[in-house]
């Protein structure tokens, strides 16, 4: 259990570095949070709302300071059916009982799985997400749909972002990137693909509501097992991203109290109209990389989203996609581990296999679960293979 003095630490250690880091991974979740209501066929502001909750409420209760947790791909793309067949009112109560099974998974320790996943599959795991926010990146840059002026204006993003701390590192560069392309689009009036063209914006608070449901067996076996699917690839990104900040801050944090933090704010966030949601992995880089250490990033990412979108979104909607196309290309070459690659030529087949193997599944599918899944599989059987061949060996020389 946490004292009290290191809990005040990790929300009011790195207060300015937090502040600021917690500003521009709110302006990077907009799209994100927009785009993934998209995929689960819900308005935007559902996954709007999700995240501006799941974030604040994770600060709060979560076991890793500095990880963002909102809506994500990877618990969206598992909702579809889900909305479709049934409707919003579903998805809500889905919400809730995925947000209570996680609880309960935190309140039986049922973190230590992460104790079996290999470091071959978490290599891969890491590859994979970084080519899959690359590709996500793709249509922003399709060249039907772009003029030459998207191409500059990412270029000139990403020679802000890499550039810009060799000045100083006062200001986070991502933050200075959107500021300074944004201010160039409205000046000289380029048209150009902005937030506002992803979705409306809600103008409105989130309220409370009870997801419309009958309560009944019926309503329980349609909901359970969407609910089973997102506790459970919620829980398996967040504690690999949680396992990744960890490295990243050479710090360490409580995997059960994750779970518990991730189903409090699922729970919670079912009731005022949001969709599930899980750490990012991206957004964590995107806010380790910009300053932000302690608990007080999350909370501003997730206070600041909702400030963003509900009473300036006239001027969010105004932010060029570009910018935050510069920003999530950033993302994903800082998240790829390049050394993986060199390390193909030292490092036992067996590993690189595993790890290969998980790339191309998650790549593939776009579902990490199903990569991760694989790679775990794979790594079993080859640490069966070698104990079998460490059997032969012993019985070979018993016999002589």
């Amino acid at each position: 259990m946490i004292s009290l003095d290191a809990y005040r630490t990790q929300w009011f250690g790195n207060i300015r570095g937090d502040l600021l880091a917690g500003l521009v991974v709110a302006l990077a979740l907009i799209p994100e949070a927009i785009a993934f209501s998209i995929i689960a066929g819900v308005d935007p502001k559902v996954g709007l709302y999700a995240s501006f909750s799941i974030a604040v409420l994770i600060a709060f209760t979560g076991g890793r300071p500095g990880m963002i947790s909102a809506a994500t791909a990877a618990t969206a793309v598992l909702m579809v059916t889900l909305v479709r067949d049934h409707g919003l009112q579903y998805l809500m109560a889905a919400t809730v009982l995925a947000g209570l099974i996680q609880i309960g998974a935190g309140l039986l320790r049922l973190g230590f799985v992460m104790r079996y996943i290999s470091k071959s599959v978490m290599t891969g795991f890491v590859n994979a997400l970084a080519i899959l926010i690359f590709l996500a990146q793709l249509p922003e840059l399709d060249p039907s749909m772009v003029t030459w002026l998207t191409y500059v204006l990412v270029a000139a993003g990403l020679a802000i972002i890499y550039l810009f701390p060799l000045l100083t590192k006062a200001i986070p560069s991502p933050l200075v990137t959107i500021v300074v392309l944004t201010a160039l689009t409205m000046a000289f009036g380029w048209e150009m693909r902005t937030v506002g063209d992803m979705g409306e914006l809600p103008d409105t608070l989130p309220v409370f509501l009870i997801p419309q449901i009958p309560l009944t067996l019926e309503t329980l076996l349609i909901v359970l097992p969407y609910s089973l699917a997102i506790a459970v690839v919620g829980l398996l990104e967040s504690l690999m991203t949680q396992t990744i900040v960890d490295d990243l801050t050479d710090t360490r944090s409580d995997r059960d109290q994750e779970c518990v933090g991730q189903g409090i704010a699922n729970t919670a966030t079912g009731f005022i109209g949001g969709m599930a949601g899980c750490a990012m992995i991206g957004q964590s880089i995107i806010n380790v990389k910009s300053g932000g250490r302690g608990r007080l990033s999350t909370f501003t990412a997730g206070f600041v989203l909702l400030i963003l979108v509900v009473f300036l979104g006239d001027w969010v909607a105004r932010i060029p996609m570009p910018a935050l196309v510069a920003i999530m290309i950033m993302v994903s070459i800082g998240t790829f581990s390049w050394s993986s690659l060199k390390n193909l030529r030292t490092h036992p087949r067996s590993s690189s296999v595993v790890m290969l193997a998980t790339v191309a599944i998650v790549v593939w599918t776009h579902n990490l679960a199903i990569g991760v899944l694989v790679g775990v599989l794979l790594s079993g059987i080859f640490f069966a293979g070698k104990i079998a061949q460490l059997f032969k060996v012993s019985s070979s020389a018993t016999a002589d």
